[in-house]
């Protein structure tokens, strides 16, 4: 049980047209009937009043009416953090908002930490840890992929699929644990082919959980694409036509761009991490150089690269040069010649984009061929139309625990293969359902909750 009730600013602490107070605990009623004058009834009790419904009044402190407000109610056990829970809705003034966080600390109330209002959630066995981090995920969404993953696996995805896993698994360890009560009677309660069967079949799903990250991390994150090439082949007009903004300084001076430009933009529901280098080339200024060395940089963390080509400055060879370029070894790579602005150029070029298939002809200046350019991204990404009940991996702390999961059921195996005696089985699958239960919260340590709901958002 926690005792003590914790307030804290719900939206953002800026001026707007109204901004929510959330209180929750065993004291959040009488706090704010303290200061709490309903605008028809003077013998109001918030005990007393129905939950889930919002009341109309004023926030009086010494006399003083601080404002308007609404007042909505939450009983427990059926609020958000499992607790008795009010959310006070006032006009958006930063005095005012201050004002009765004040007042709320005066009468008895404690700031609330970071996400401490999604871990007394979690704390109250209103949701597993696997959907509180889903909360931040989804505040932090930025794509209609990324949100729609967060929604999934605030509605149990992850949590439902590993609860199965485990459930199996936990039947499993009992026999075997039971065969050690038994070891002098040498008897076998579960049978060993039945557990290799099961845990190549558990193995088998969290291989293709760990698989899925790779996309979860891209979607959650936004695919980092990096536009790389000599100077002047027109890398910051090209930034500029996919984001549909003069974003990056354009000139016909060489090595304008002296640092990496990042900017995002979204094609369908993903979200692309867009990075304008500096032009590739040797060269004695100092700080150009530095924007070349931080070019490979960019490049080394990227999934994609797109590397420009000057149309009317051009020779074949140098698609056999940028093919065979260590740099770009396990990226996806896009040769793009660009500055294709007459009819005449147009045609010369189409012969490339047959002998080559990651080749694009466009017109940066122009936005031609630019449509192309998004569709061939979107697939390169590796994202199809995401299903509403698919389970995608973003979170990296999940990432290791599948991992570590996988290496034990691993053990579990060569341990079937060698006949190994049941307790060392026994030890592996506790270690296998130990790294299970971390990810929703069923195994978990105070270290963990507080490293996770520190990044949270106050009031939330």
């Amino acid at each position: 049980m926690i005792f003590n009730t914790i307030a804290a600013i719900a939206t953002p602490q800026s001026i707007g047209a109204i901004a929510v107070i959330r209180v929750s605990g065993t004291k959040s009623f009488e706090i704010c009937e303290g200061i709490f004058k309903h605008n028809r009834n003077v013998n109001f009790k918030l005990n007393e009043a129905k939950s889930h419904k919002a009341y109309y009044g004023n926030i009086i402190y010494e006399n003083e009416i601080i404002d308007e407000v609404l007042l909505t109610l939450f009983k427990a056990p059926h609020s958000f953090t499992g607790e008795d829970t009010v959310e006070i809705s006032c006009h958006g003034s930063v005095y005012i908002q201050q004002r009765i966080l004040q007042i709320l600390i005066e009468k008895g109330a404690q700031i609330a930490k970071p996400g401490e209002f999604t871990q007394r959630s979690f704390l109250n066995g209103k949701m597993d840890l696997s959907q509180a981090e889903a909360v931040a995920d989804l505040i932090s969404s930025q794509s209609s992929a990324s949100h729609k993953i967060a929604i999934n696996q605030l509605r149990g995805g992850i949590s439902n699929e590993l609860s199965a896993l485990r459930e199996k698994l936990i039947n499993f360890a009992s026999l075997i644990e039971l065969e050690l009560d038994f070891s002098e009677e040498d008897v076998e309660f579960a049978n060993r082919d039945d557990l290799k069967n099961l845990v190549i079949s558990i193995n088998s799903k969290v291989t293709s959980l760990l698989q899925s990250f790779s996309l979860g991390n891209s979607i959650k994150n936004g695919v980092p694409v990096v536009i790389a090439g000599k100077p002047n082949v027109g890398k910051s007009t090209l930034l500029n036509a996919l984001l549909n903004d003069d974003k990056a300084i354009v000139s016909e001076i060489a090595g304008t761009t002296r640092d990496a430009i990042e900017d995002t933009f979204i094609i369908e529901g993903i979200l692309f991490r867009l990075i304008d280098t500096a032009g590739i080339r040797n060269t004695t200024d100092v700080v150009e150089s530095i924007g070349i060395e931080r070019t490979f940089e960019k490049i080394n963390t990227s999934q994609i690269v797109l590397h420009l080509l000057d149309a009317t400055n051009f020779e074949e060879q140098e698609i056999d040069k940028v093919l065979i370029d260590e740099r770009y070894h396990g990226k996806q790579l896009f040769i793009i010649i660009n500055k294709i602005d007459t009819v005449e150029l147009e045609k010369t070029f189409e012969k490339f984009t047959i002998k080559y298939p990651n080749l694009i002809c466009i017109s940066a200046k122009e936005k031609r061929y630019i449509e192309q350019l998004y569709k061939k991204l979107l697939e390169t990404a590796g994202v199809d139309e995401l299903s509403s009940n698919q389970t995608i991996i973003t979170n990296s702390r999940h990432f290791e625990a599948l991992l570590n999961t996988q290496n034990d059921l691993n053990s579990v195996l060569n341990g079937l293969q060698n006949n190994i005696t049941g307790d060392f089985l026994a030890m592996d699958i506790r270690r296998a359902l130990q790294h299970l239960g971390s990810i929703t919260g069923e195994v978990s340590t105070e270290d963990l909750l507080g490293n996770i709901f520190s990044r949270f958002c106050i009031g939330k």
